[in-house]
């Protein structure tokens, strides 16, 4: 069944702005448990990002719980992808933009990162789509 509507798609917006802003603050965050903040608690805000972005194309009720699994394989897919140094994804690499989106080095522990940041996306999914149909909203 699909969804769609003006509620939705505005409530997609204000959160990817919401989880971009928050994801940069942590990326680039100076202070105590700095590398975690960095490294790893930005990394489930790139995931989140990723369900909510896929989510604005793609609004259907099975959409929420098989988009944070497609969001998973794919990031873990990328972080395998680190290990791998040829010279055009050294180029992209070069850019902030590049490292932002597929990183540079890989680390077992963003694994578990990504995973808790898969299923913050599903529960964000979730109550998005049951807020946009609550009728006094």
């Amino acid at each position: 069944m699909k969804f769609r509507g003006r509620k939705l798609k505005i409530l997609i917006i204000f959160s990817l702005i919401f989880v971009v802003a928050v994801g940069l603050l942590f990326k680039f965050y100076r202070g105590f448990a700095q590398e975690w903040i960095n490294n790893y608690l930005a990394a489930v805000w790139y995931e989140v990002f990723w369900c909510l972005f896929i989510f604005g194309f793609i609004e259907n009720k099975k959409a929420i719980s098989l988009i944070p699994i497609g969001v998973f394989i794919m990031t873990c897919i990328l972080e395998f992808l680190q290990l791998w140094h040829p010279p055009f994804l050294e180029l992209i690499r070069s850019y902030l933009i590049g490292r932002l989106l597929i990183g540079t080095s890989f680390s077992w522990w963003d694994f578990p990162h990504y995973l808790v940041g898969c299923l913050i996306g599903w529960w964000w999914l979730a109550k998005l789509e049951k807020f946009s149909r609550h009728p006094s909203n």
